[in-house]
């Protein structure tokens, strides 16, 4: 039984949209999400999606994409991303869930799950792309927005604490990087410094493949799991001893 990690499926079974925007590893990606993820997890794994699910703006676009994560082998726990605008309250997401019949899927959001030998929780996180940073990025809104899932994240961290039994490791899964580049989300960060977090994921960047999978920042390691830069295969979580 193993834990994987794989962000932006940007699944489109009912919506137009392409994604050959940023590259030719987009070309047919549903098609390789579905042979990748079945050659490496199993019915006995767990696999972390944070966020970009699917293109869908309501349960009903969103169905046939459901369906097509329900049969991929594994348990499935979705975050939030950005493009998620069928995402409604957990109550109406696992009601979703529930009236489909699908069984594998459940949500991160606000809380918290053992896994293995971890504990694993996240939220959503903000970004400023470098190309949209002019002069002083933390106005108002980004402010509110980042204040909210901080306090989100912090509601996330309290809930893995109370699953804690033996010292477990607590693993964050992020839509958005709390660092990236230039960029830092200091109000993020010393969240994680608070908590001893040492291991975090984050998606959302597209089209960049000469990074390094991981960068390291005040004693915290900060893992890139979108799907084009996994080439759509989930990662096997193994992080770094704390």
């Amino acid at each position: 039984m193993s834990l994987f990690v794989m962000a932006d499926l940007h699944l489109s079974s009912t919506v137009n949209k392409s994604m050959d925007i940023f590259g030719a590893r987009w070309t047919d990606y549903m098609k390789k999400i579905e042979k990748n993820w079945s050659s490496v997890v199993t019915d006995d794994d767990t696999v972390i999606v944070p966020g970009d699910i699917t293109w869908a703006i309501d349960y009903n676009e969103a169905y046939e994409d459901f369906k097509f994560i329900e049969m991929l082998p594994g348990k499935k726990l979705l975050g939030k991303g950005n493009h998620d605008y069928w995402w409604g309250t957990m109550t109406k997401n696992r009601a979703f869930i529930k009236e489909c019949g699908f069984k594998t899927i459940d949500f991160l959001y606000n809380n918290a799950y053992k896994v293995e030998d971890y504990i694993v929780c996240g939220t959503r996180g903000w970004y400023v792309d470098e190309k949209l940073q002019t002069g002083n990025t933390k106005d108002v809104e980004y402010e509110k927005i980042v204040n909210r899932e901080a306090q989100r994240l912090k509601m996330s961290l309290e809930e893995a604490i109370k699953l804690r039994t033996d010292n477990e490791q607590i693993l964050v899964f992020f839509h958005f990087p709390p660092v990236f580049n230039s960029f830092v989300c200091d109000e993020i960060v010393d969240i994680l410094l608070e908590y001893n977090i040492k291991n975090c994921y984050f998606g959302h960047i597209h089209g960049t493949y000469s990074i390094p999978r991981s960068t390291e920042y005040k004693g915290i390691n900060f893992s890139l799991i979108s799907s084009d830069f996994c080439n759509f295969v989930p990662m096997i979580v193994m992080p770094i001893e704390y």
